[in-house]
Order: C-alpha cells, then structure tokens, then sequence
C-alpha cells in the first residue's frame, strides 16, 4: 500500500518549532521591567529583530530546500483541509499564532514601546510566519494553502490584539500539553517513530488549553494567588488517519478499528509568567515554558468513553 504524503508529515512543522524556541530565546534578551515608563531601547531591539530575521530566513530557505523543492511546483491554490484530524492542526495554528505574537508583543513592551506599538506591530509576527509557510503550500502541487489555517492564524493574532484592547495584559492564555499515544506505531510514517517526532504529528498525543486567569479578574481580594488558574482544554482520539482511520500501515498490515472521538477537558494550572523571582534565570526559564499546562487532577468528557477522571493529566 503506497502512502501519499500528507501536508502535515514534513519537517516544516519541525521548522516551525524552531523558530518559537528562537522566539522564545530572545526573551534573554529583553529582560526588563515591564513598566511603561521604560525609555525606548532602540539599539536592544535592533539586535533582537536581527537575530529574529535571520532565524526567518534560515527556516524559509530551509524549508524550501528540504521539503517543498522536492516537489512540483503550480499556480498558487487553496487546499480545502478543514475536516482532518478533528480540526486538532487548525487549533495548533491558531496557539502557535497568538504565543508568537505574545512573545514578540512582550519583547517590545520589554524595549520600551508602547502597548499599541507592541500589540499591533509585534503582535503580528506569528500571523505574518504562518502566512508566509501558507503561501508555499499555496504554489505546491498536491496541496495548497489552507483556507482554515489561515482563518485559524488570523483568530490568534485577534485573540491576543482583543485581550490588549480590553484589558492591555493576557488573561486567557493558550497552552499546550502532550501525552504519547498508544496510535503512532500503526502509522509511524504520519505520526512519528519516536517521542520528539509524536510530539509535532500526533494529534492523538496531543492537548491544546485555554488557561484563565481568575487573580486577573478578582483584583479587589489582592490575597487571591495571581498565579492560579482554571484551564479547559481540547483534544482527540482513535485517529491513523486525516479524515477516516486507515485499515492498514505502510507495509500493508492490517490496523485495528479505533473509535475516533473528542476530548474535553476542565483542570486546574499555573500562570508561570505571573511568578516572579530574585534569579533571572530562574524568571527567563518561567516565561520560555510558561506555553507548557502544568499537570493537574483533571475531568475529562470523551465522546466515545463519557465521564473520565484522570488524578493527573499531562
């Protein structure tokens, strides 16, 4: 059985990975108070959008190097994708838009701009990453640029501009979490051979939250923990394959039939970018993984299982 490849098994999702971390790095570089009273640092910022353009440059170089050169090229296209996977990926870019954005928006509060300044302009980044990995897709031939990918990008970036507008900080976070599933050895060709690739292209494995708040929004008892949290979170199960499973792996072995289902989940976390501490390494390494759902006892509502209580759910 010949398995066609698949817009979402590429190294650009790796790529992808990357240029977050890269993101995510330059806070090294930013630390300062986050008053707005800072002077602008014009010179700090300077570096910092250099080093960030040339991991741009790299990833899209990359990228048409190791995976889209290899196949033909057409006229630019949309590829209609909106029905695979549960519409997991299309949660995936809509995070991956709005923490871009929110690193970089941070960055530029941190040099001294302004919160229009940094919302508008820095804001942006992730909209204008995942736009520009789109319009590859858009000219290569089996695929095509995502009319839900960039719906789903674009309603990051006003996710994080709507919070700035109203309340000119991040109440509701996006978060992420992963648990390897028991899916990717029938379809390691789609999923993943071992943890570090399950962690981009199982979608099974994989657990995407909306992280409140509630210290942000209780500011009359200032005793309230302004670092805890409730979080609800998404996620699928059953799937080997986008749209339906598939019966059989990459060397014509049958696959079990798995039921395919959504997860919902409710829990508690921890709002790691609102935890201040005397080492700045220690406060530099708060705010890199502050993306990450810290474990918590968790209600889940699966709709192929119902109820399910998990005492920790990463």
């Amino acid at each position: 059985m010949k398995i066609i490849p698949h817009k979402y098994y590429s190294p650009k999702t790796a790529f992808i990975l990357v240029f977050f971390i890269t993101i995510f790095l330059q806070k090294t570089f930013a630390q300062s108070s986050d008053s707005i009273a800072n002077p602008i640092n014009k010179k700090k910022f300077k570096y910092i959008l250099g080093a960030e353009f040339l991991a741009y440059s790299a990833t899209m170089i990359g990228l048409n190097q190791l995976w889209y050169a290899n196949y033909e090229r057409e006229p630019f296209h949309f590829f209609d994708d909106n029905a695979e996977w549960n519409q997991m990926d299309k949660i995936g870019h809509f995070g991956s838009a709005y923490y871009l954005g929110y690193m970089q928006l941070k960055i530029m509060k941190n040099c001294g701009y302004t919160s229009k300044k940094s919302m508008f302009l820095g804001g942006s980044t992730g909209l204008i990453f995942l736009t520009s990995v789109e319009i590859f897709d858009g000219f290569s031939k089996g695929w095509g640029a995502s009319t839900g990918d960039v719906i789903a990008n674009t309603a990051g970036y006003l996710f994080l501009v709507a919070q700035e507008l109203a309340w000119k900080e991040q109440r509701v976070m996006l978060k992420f979490s992963m648990t390897p599933s028991p899916y990717a050895k029938y379809r390691p060709d789609l999923m993943g051979k071992n943890f570090q690739e399950q962690l981009l292209k199982d979608y099974n494995a994989q657990t995407y939250w909306l992280s409140v708040n509630l210290g942000s929004f209780m500011k009359s008892h200032p005793r309230f923990p302004k670092w805890l949290n409730v979080a609800a979170g998404y996620g699928a199960d059953g799937m080997t394959g986008a749209e339906v499973n598939s019966t059989a792996d990459s060397y014509g072995n049958l696959n079990p039939i798995f039921n395919r289902s959504r997860q919902y989940y409710l829990s508690l976390d921890l709002d790691l970018h609102r935890i201040k501490t005397k080492k700045v390494w220690v406060n530099i390494l708060l705010q890199t993984i502050g993306f990450i759902k810290i474990p918590f006892p968790t209600l889940e509502f699966n709709t192929d299982k119902g109820f399910v209580f998990h005492a920790l759910k990463f």
